[in-house]
């Protein structure tokens, strides 16, 4: 499809794009001791799988239905937190969301454009880097990681077998972080990616392999409540801590028992598919569809893992001088819009995730719907934390740490984030991939959702997504560009500066350019 668009190039200023970095960078350093910071994101958990949307307080801000879930613990923290309704993933995938995550740069700084595996040399974290951890450590933290890291290409540099891989499947998915590697994490209790919930696998900080055969969010959440407790001395505890907590689940698979605990998946077993399965996108005749009462059982399990770090402040008496943050790397369909993928596109039920901050005393629990990309969470954190003007100068999110502070806060809110898809672009003749293909670029704005994918070798469009998330907020309408040139032009115009501002391959190559005005 060859559509030509007549450009609005003075549209802009109508979405008000401004830098928030420099305004957020003179947020003063708090006078108290430096506060705690545990991020925990379970990985494929969609923002719609949270029971506290169907509540009072909440419901009101938002215009969809929330999955019957049971997450009670999750329900108390958000009457005690920021709650943010539109979180994006931008890049909607495991490797590349914790490559943004952790540098606060896009795929295309952070090293890691694609899903890590040994076939994608090209894809791995940027060792030279300044991540989150390594600011902690340099302003006095603790820094600990617990669970899936998955942003390493696997090499054969198995700690217990020299010159082998972890695994033997190929390509090689998991993978084990030398200490050089980490970035600045001292303690470490990890693994690349792994699929067998109940079987999983940790290298501690040593290079130790452990094999706890326990349900892994259970498990990690125990290690956790070790470290905060400081058991065998893991930690120094005249230092603050900064800890990131990775849970696998409820990540595919969830087919069964084997994949979640089985008292949780007694709360949905005997429950109708329609009565799970509530979205009206959702195609029920799916053979996915199975998989619906498993893949809320993991929600549910993280849910309680994540009470018993909560539980573990509060008894510590650590949660008045700790921020606390729930989110994910990215949501999962379960069969939305028909498709198999969970991930990896910019419907709502893949792009939106959790995102909920507590910081006692410091942040008044509500709903905000800041337009917050991935990016941004890593300056936030630190803005939040007291290191504002320790953002490194090469992060391209901003510090919406003052918004959260105060909602009345003298600082330029988002009006539009970025999505993003690449795929494997060439290969050697070893099959490995050298490049990447930059597949799809959109926009999510307040209202719209707007994508434009391209022909691999023409570079020409070739499929459009266009949808009113608030007139329909289940994406069931794909709306054609040639009846909407004003907006297309507009959303054409925002999506060009935010590619031009973070250099992204589309700018770097003028894709659809005259469409879209860089």
């Amino acid at each position: 499809m060859n559509i030509q668009i007549n450009l609005l190039i003075g549209s802009l200023s109508l979405f008000g794009v401004h830098d928030t970095k420099a305004q957020a960078l003179h947020m003063q350093q708090p006078d108290a001791e430096k506060p705690n910071v545990i991020y925990v994101f379970p990985d494929q958990f969609r923002n719609q799988a949270m029971g506290f949307w169907n509540q009072d307080g909440f419901r009101q801000h938002i215009n969809f239905e929330a999955d019957p879930v049971h997450t009670p613990f999750l329900n108390e923290f958000a009457r005690q937190a920021v709650v943010l309704t539109s979180a994006q993933s931008n890049c909607p995938l495991s490797s590349p969301h914790r490559g943004m995550l952790l540098t606060g740069m896009y795929p295309h700084n952070s090293g890691v454009p694609l899903n890590c595996n040994s076939n994608r040399p090209i894809s791995s974290l940027n060792e030279e880097a300044e991540c989150i951890s390594d600011v902690f450590k340099s302003a006095g933290y603790d820094c600990a990681y617990f669970g899936k890291l998955h942003v390493d290409y696997p090499t054969a540099n198995d700690p217990n077998n020299p010159g082998e891989y972890v695994e033997k499947q190929r390509p090689a998915w998991d993978a084990y972080t030398p200490k050089e590697r980490r970035h600045g994490f001292n303690h470490w209790y990890s693994y690349g990616t792994f699929d067998e919930h109940k079987n999983p696998h940790y290298w501690d900080t040593d290079g130790r392999r452990h094999d706890p055969k326990e349900w892994s969010p259970l498990h990690e959440a125990n290690q956790v409540v070790a470290y905060l407790k400081n058991e065998d001395n893991v930690r120094n505890p005249k230092k603050p801590f900064f800890m990131m907590v990775s849970m696998n689940p409820p990540h595919s698979p969830y087919r069964s028992l084997n994949d979640c605990m089985e008292e949780d998946f007694a709360l949905y077993k005997d429950q109708p598919l329609d009565s799970l399965l509530i979205r009206p996108n959702a195609d029920h005749l799916m053979q996915k569809a199975a998989s619906t009462p498993y893949y809320f059982a993991g929600v549910t399990g993280v849910d309680r893992a994540f009470g018993k770090i909560l539980e573990a402040l509060n008894k510590l008496g650590l949660d008045k001088n700790t921020i606390v943050i729930f989110s994910s790397d990215h949501g999962e369909t379960m069969c939305s819009q028909g498709i198999n993928d969970p991930k990896n596109t910019p419907y709502v039920e893949s792009m939106n995730v959790p995102f909920l901050v507590r910081f006692p005393n410091k942040i008044a629990p509500r709903v905000d719907d800041l337009l917050l990309s991935t990016p941004d969470i890593m300056p936030t954190i630190l803005g939040l934390s007291g290191l504002s003007s320790a953002i490194p100068n090469d992060v391209q999110g901003s510090n919406y740490a003052p918004l959260l502070l105060d909602k009345k806060a003298d600082i330029t809110r988002p009006t539009g984030t970025l999505y993003i898809q690449n795929i494997d672009g060439k290969k050697d003749a070893s099959g490995l991939v050298q490049t990447y293909f930059p597949s799809a670029r959109g926009i999510k704005t307040a209202q719209y959702t707007f994508t434009l994918y391209i022909d691999r070798q023409t570079k020409q469009l070739k499929k459009s997504l266009l949808f009113d998330d608030v007139k329909d907020p289940y994406q069931l309408h794909n709306l054609p560009l040639e009846k909407y040139p004003d907006l297309v032009n507009q959303l054409c115009s925002q999506m060009g500066l935010l590619l031009k501002q973070i250099g992204d391959p589309w700018y770097n190559e003028q894709i659809l350019s005259p469409q879209i005005p860089y």
